[in-house]
């Protein structure tokens, strides 16, 4: 078996970067020091962040495929709620010196078709490889604003209506029947643990979103409580998130938590499904808060509305939502 310490980096990186497409912003791309980027409107928009295996990734759970694709959507996703267009990415991967060339193809494999169906046009131009116990991936990404100003957490509005692009819960839901053990549950919604190891976000909602005059934007990574309160406490103000308008998120959820087997006066399966659709994250979708008259973009859904700061940052009807929320730091 090939590794990276029996073809050494520059061959592995050679194999790696072969597989990866041309974006159409990209002037140099890998092979050089820098990569050389254009910037039309004079403006972008810079992200970064990491995966650490048996933090954010077990291997046994994704491929290396998967985690190329995960990289780039969890990166893109949160250019796209700055309201601008993906353009590249450079990829920064940490890995023990036994590991199998093929997987690193894998890999690769993974952030060019995450490129292609999420953002076309946007690539990979570059990165590093390096030798480490454990894996480690880091993403730096790139996106052009097109000359719109970026979307802030502290724009949000008394008045504006909260409305979220893509799913939620999805993910959190796949991340248990994965952690659950129960290949049956697993299988019958692998839908759901799709999501969570291949996200979807809604990229082109992002610069839609802008274009409609969103007054405050991110993505969801944490939770869609977590993520609101991160609004509120911005722009100064409490989102009041309506019930009703969460029960279809909910109710396709519901039979993922039937089948892991809830245990009787404690959750039921429609409050476990409630918890994760607030307190779940990696669905990556959009959460927005625009003007009470704005028509929402057609990837938008409505689910609640901004009012005077009260007490609490986020609250589900007149209720406080519980804490509830993934961690980077503590997990």
């Amino acid at each position: 078996m090939e590794t990276i310490a029996s073809l050494g980096e520059n061959e592995s990186l050679k194999r790696t970067i072969s597989r990866l497409n041309k974006g159409e912003y990209e002037v140099v791309g890998p092979g050089d020091d820098a990569a050389v980027i254009k910037a039309e409107s004079g403006s972008f928009v810079v992200t970064t962040d990491t995966l650490v295996q048996d933090h954010d990734f077990k291997h046994e759970w994704s491929s290396g495929y998967d985690l190329g694709w995960k990289a780039v959507a969890t990166n893109i996703a949160d250019v796209a709620a700055m309201g601008a267009t993906p353009t590249v990415l450079v990829v920064a991967l940490v890995a023990p010196s036994n590991t199998a060339v093929a997987w690193l193809e894998a890999f690769a494999d993974g952030l060019r078709e995450a490129c292609l169906a999420l953002a076309p046009g946007c690539a990979v131009v570059g990165g590093d490889l390096a030798s480490g116990a454990q894996m480690v991936i880091a993403v730096t990404a790139h996106g052009d604003l097109q000359g719109r100003a970026a979307v802030l957490r502290s724009g949000a509005q008394v008045g504006d209506q909260v409305a979220v692009a893509g799913t939620l819960g999805r993910a959190a839901c796949g991340l248990e029947l994965l952690a659950s053990g129960n290949t049956d549950a697993a299988n019958a919604y692998d839908d759901w643990v799709n999501v969570q190891t291949r996200p979807q976000p809604p990229i082109a909602a992002g610069a839609a979103a802008a274009e409609a005059g969103a007054t405050s934007m991110l993505d969801i990574s944490d939770g869609l409580a977590k993520d609101a309160t991160r609004i509120a406490k911005a722009s100064d103000v409490t989102i009041k998130l309506h019930p009703i308008q969460l029960q279809g998120f909910q109710a396709v959820l519901e039979g993922a938590a039937q089948a892991l087997a809830i245990k009787p006066g404690k959750l039921t399966a429609d409050e476990y499904a409630l918890k994760w659709v607030l307190g779940g994250g990696e669905d990556h979708s959009l959460l927005a808060t625009f003007p009470a008259d704005t028509k929402l973009p057609r990837a938008f859904k409505r689910i609640g509305e901004v009012v005077a700061k009260q007490e609490h940052e986020v609250l589900l009807g007149d209720s406080p939502v519980p804490e509830l929320g993934w961690d980077s730091v503590t997990g």
